[in-house]
């Protein structure tokens, strides 16, 4: 594997957990697992590259586990779930969930999701090993971006963004005005194939930088919808 990474696995299926653990280590990862959120959630800090976890746990849910996680960190969380029904995958990404897998997966599935969110995750806080004295920056419509260290500011104010929702915000910046699909947006950002039922998931993470970026989110003025085309980042400042 191009990209070791370090791996927490939350799984309360031993044996699942197991074979998982078993393959990743066989790529030169290094991974720690836990059978439970609560223990899960103490295991992930700021060297965790990646977290697999389980929708369904005794104690406290998969859900609640991935909101409690991003409290602390933008680590990305693949879910595993025996539930494939667009709306419980749409529930997981709202959560704070970055993709998702339905049990059963194949080995070759499941490493290739793995390999991608480490990669994607690894440039994006590339910015730890970043020395530059001068940093770069792209401003438009009130938000500007610190290209060499990943940080977004909304009228001067920091706010935190997974490394998904940057990069399509990065995107969608870099050409204002231009109208993006959501095949567009999936094949770039996510660097894997389009399929329909990826338009749920681009929808999902729209929605959430629109929360974290828009005066009013429900009536959005930096990311707009072209309705029958796709997206659009306007460019225009908030109101006063």
């Amino acid at each position: 594997m191009g990209e070791t990474g370090r791996i927490v696995i939350i799984e309360d299926d031993a044996d699942i957990r197991e074979g998982i653990r078993l393959l990743l280590e066989g790529e030169g990862c290094i991974v720690t697992e836990a059978g439970d959120g609560e223990t899960g959630i103490t295991l992930v800090d700021e060297k965790t590259d990646l977290v697999i976890l389980d929708v369904m746990l005794p104690g406290i849910s998969g859900l609640k586990t991935c909101e409690e996680i991003r409290k602390k960190s933008v680590v990305p969380v693949l879910f595993l779930t025996a539930k494939a029904r667009e709306s419980d995958k749409l529930i997981g990404l709202m959560s704070g969930g970055d993709d998702y897998l339905g049990k059963p997966f194949s080995y070759a599935e499941l490493m290739g999701r793995v390999k991608a969110l480490i990669r994607r995750y690894q440039i994006y806080k590339g910015k730890e090993s970043i020395e530059e004295e001068k940093s770069h920056y792209l401003a438009r419509g009130g938000i500007r971006i610190n290209t060499d260290f990943n940080e977004v500011f909304v009228h001067n104010r920091e706010v935190e963004l997974s490394n998904l929702e940057y990069r399509i915000l990065l995107l969608m910046m870099q050409y204002p005005r231009k109208i993006f699909s959501a095949q567009n947006l999936y094949e770039s950002v996510w660097e894997e194939p389009y399929f329909y039922s990826c338009n749920g998931t681009v929808m999902v993470h729209i929605r959430k930088l629109r929360v974290k970026l828009e005066k009013d989110p429900q009536e959005p003025r930096l990311i707009t919808t072209v309705w029958g085309k796709g997206y659009r980042f306007e460019g225009v400042d908030h109101e006063s």
